[in-house]
């Protein structure tokens, strides 16, 4: 039955590996289950309600795009977007939290709105082929800074903007070690390097008292503090317009990137550029954000870790589906997600950032209209802590210099458009 609905062979894979592969995808993105309800929470949502819809938001999506669009690609709750929820919307403005779900919600409707009049898949398809592949990238070493960020190698310096860590403490020093081992596994080409090699750390880690196990089994935390309490009318309010078009956009993007960014690593985007099911992806995604802001968590979207999956060898969405019914069974099993550390985490995001860029290897680097634009956006991410960003100035870059090259010819219509809607974006809103 697998077989036939995953087309399991058809792809180069097989039960076993899908599973490994979606158990690591988990692992890698079990934080959210944590991390999301904290930064809620400080809006004054209740933490475990948040939980849950954290939960069910990422099981019930992440199982939808491995059923409907047959890839392994994992949602959740989005990291940064959540963090313009509560420190910028409610914090900040003054917003009720219940009026920023609202903007959520009507953001993904107008997601949802977009998909099916086919402009997100425009936009999918008018980014140029070099900057696809810097995305791909981009990604790996965003990636790979979120790794080294969380684990403490890397921390911040108010000189510096970023130095080295104490590498000789416990979290840093096992991260590194985790780096040895999958890579020592992946060198022997071992199937299930990546999540081999954190349970591995996640053992030694046990051994030497440096992480504890909490326990299995949970009760599940109450939804309904949370459950249906978005205000649509507040959120309509001529005032919050600004907040939705930031919502709308930040996702947009961030989502946009991070599809093919990940399609690329994974093989999913043809050499004729076309890219596959795209359009059922972006509706499970756009469905993504409006179930969730029901549930009551901020913007869901399409996970940057689900490229650990796909490194340890998903290929279909058989992987996305086993990564979804982990998250819900983790409303059950919260204490076991609890129990993973950082250390036995941070190593795969590292890991995969090495596989995510030697897709830059491919770029025309003697083209410096092709180069420059990419190398942009390979950059901008990790700087600037922001996907969206990167691919706004890749795509502001790329006609302008190709403009002043004189090959304006190479420049299609839908990129122009773009590049002047990423420019308007960037004096409307900032930085944000």
């Amino acid at each position: 039955m697998l077989e036939k609905f995953f087309k399991l062979k058809e792809n180069n894979t097989d039960v076993k590996t899908e599973i490994i592969a979606g158990i690591t995808t988990f692992m890698t993105m079990a934080y959210i289950i944590f991390v999301n309800p904290a930064i809620l929470s400080k809006t004054g949502m209740d933490f475990g309600a948040v939980m849950m819809a954290t939960v069910l938001a990422s099981g019930f999506t992440s199982i939808l795009m491995g059923l409907l669009v047959n890839y392994p690609f994992a949602l959740a709750p989005g990291m940064g977007l959540n963090a313009y929820f509560t420190y910028t919307v409610v914090m900040q403005m003054g917003y009720p939290w219940q009026t920023a779900l609202g903007a959520v919600f009507i953001s993904g409707v107008i997601f949802l709105a977009l998909t099916f009049a086919r402009i997100r898949q425009i936009i999918v398809y008018a980014i140029p082929e070099n900057i696809k592949i810097a995305t791909a990238g981009g990604i790996g070493l965003f990636i790979t800074l979120i790794g080294m960020e969380e684990s403490k190698i890397i921390i911040d310096n108010p000189a510096t903007l970023v130095s080295l860590g104490d590498i000789m403490s416990p979290v840093p020093l096992m991260t590194l070690l985790g780096v040895i081992i999958i890579g020592a596994l992946m060198a022997r080409k071992v199937k299930g390097s990546i999540l081999i090699g954190m349970l591995i750390i996640w053992v030694i880690g046990l051994i030497f008292g440096l992480s504890t196990f909490k326990g299995i089994v949970g009760t599940p935390p109450d939804i309904s503090p949370v459950f249906l309490q978005l205000d649509i009318r507040g959120a309509l309010d001529i005032g919050i317009f600004g907040i939705i078009f930031a919502f709308l956009f930040v996702d947009l993007f961030d989502t946009t990137g991070t599809l093919v960014g990940i399609a690329k690593q994974g093989g999913f985007i043809k050499e004729n550029n076309e890219f596959p099911r795209v359009n059922r992806a972006l509706t499970v995604d756009s469905i993504g954000t409006v179930a969730g802001s029901m549930l009551g968590t901020s913007t869901v979207t399409t996970y940057i870790e689900s490229a650990s999956g796909i490194a340890a060898g998903g290929k279909t969405g058989l992987t996305a589906v086993v990564t979804g019914i982990l998250f819900l069974l983790s409303m059950f099993i919260s204490p076991l997600a609890e129990s993973i550390p950082v250390f036995a985490t941070a190593p795969a995001l590292i890991i995969v950032g090495v596989l995510m860029l030697k897709s830059v290897t491919t770029i025309d680097w003697n083209d410096f209209t092709e180069s420059l634009p990419a190398f942009i956006v390979i950059v901008s991410m990790p700087f600037t802590y922001s996907i969206a960003t990167g691919i706004s100035l890749g795509f502001i870059f790329y006609p302008i210099i190709k403009l002043l090259a004189g090959r304006h010819k190479e420049v299609s219509i839908p990129v122009w458009i773009l590049a002047i809607l990423f420019i308007l974006r960037f004096i409307y809103l900032g930085g944000n």
